[in-house]
């Protein structure tokens, strides 16, 4: 199979007919063998209906139901372990991203060898305050902290390799970083296409402005993962020593002071410094404990389910 289409919704009954056509026609006018995934992120209105109906007609229509809403994250890593697709494309339902991207997308993977290309909404039709200015700034803290030179982390439209989607593990809110998810993968080819953006047509966003806060926390979870996710003990374990030693110093100094320097001055207990040696070691001894721990749980394997599906077409 040439292409995956991979497109999480949350009620967007209106689109998702025009949506099909416009995808389906891309892919016939090129001639691509694929399949488009829709994943219900837990619809109220009548999603699900409107991808049963899509999937009789078309059978390369596949769906995925959650039982609940479980955000977008979990619904890109539903759909990343099923999919077949050589290239896999994502985008948002909302008819904000273009199908006839796909082409260059695909051209890219294919024949130009990229590992993951990430659409640039250039020109964007959303409000400036309560996304343009707040999306600038997230994305240029990402690529501060990242080292990844892309102006759109956030980007719905996104091209990768299949080995990408399936060695990478997308959870809590990390889609806005599937990028940086893949670099840490071992996967460097990564570049960026200007895409077009187009006004929402049917509903209102699903996003409010807490996705900023989130965002800006996962921000600072992936960089650390970046750092110290696969050796937790390197940053635990030195500050967890260096306070150690530093409370040891201090308690020895007190020891010797009373034992051979004032030996008729307060007691031990009685001065400051030794309630700060103490409290340094306890604090010391807790983060190098810490990392330990961090290995141990890294180094075991654990399968933590965190969605529920409750229906499935064709897979």
């Amino acid at each position: 199979m040439d292409i995956s289409v991979v497109i999480p919704l949350l009620n967007e009954d209106e689109s998702l007919n025009e949506l099909y056509d416009w995808v389906a026609k891309v892919m016939q006018s090129n001639r691509y063998s694929y399949e488009v995934l829709f994943i219900d992120d837990g619809s109220t209105d009548k999603s699900w209906k409107v991808i049963e109906e899509l999937s009789k007609k078309d059978s390369n229509v596949k769906g995925i139901r959650f039982q609940r809403n479980f955000g977008k994250s979990q619904a890109l890593n539903a759909g990343f372990k099923v999919v077949e697709g050589d290239v896999v494309i994502t985008m948002d339902a909302d008819l904000q991203d273009s199908p006839d991207e796909i082409p260059e997308l695909y051209n890219l993977i294919t024949e130009d060898g990229y590992d993951l290309i990430s659409g640039w909404k250039k020109k964007r039709y959303d409000s400036k305050i309560r996304k343009n200015i707040p999306s600038k700034l997230f994305n240029a803290a990402a690529r501060k902290t990242s080292g990844l030179k892309l102006h759109d982390f956030n980007c719905g439209l996104k091209a990768y390799k299949n080995e990408v989607v399936k060695n990478v593990d997308v959870s809590g809110e990390m889609h806005r970083y599937i990028p940086v998810l893949a670099k840490n993968a071992g996967f460097n080819k990564i570049g960026e296409k200007v895409v077009i953006h187009q006004a929402r047509k049917y509903g209102v966003t699903k996003f409010g402005l807490d996705r900023f806060i989130n965002g800006f926390l996962d921000l600072i979870t992936i960089w650390f993962i970046s750092k110290f996710g696969k050796r937790p003990m390197h940053l635990f374990g030195l500050l967890g020593t260096i306070m150690f030693l530093v409370g040891a110093a201090f308690a020895f100094y007190l020891g010797i002071d009373k034992l051979f320097l004032n030996p008729t001055g307060r007691l031990i207990t009685q001065r400051p410094q030794f309630y700060i040696s103490l409290v340094t070691m306890i604090i010391g001894t807790q983060f190098f404990l810490a990392g330990f721990l961090g290995e141990i749980i890294l180094n075991s394997k654990k399968d933590t389910k965190r969605y529920q599906i409750s229906s499935k077409i064709n897979i």
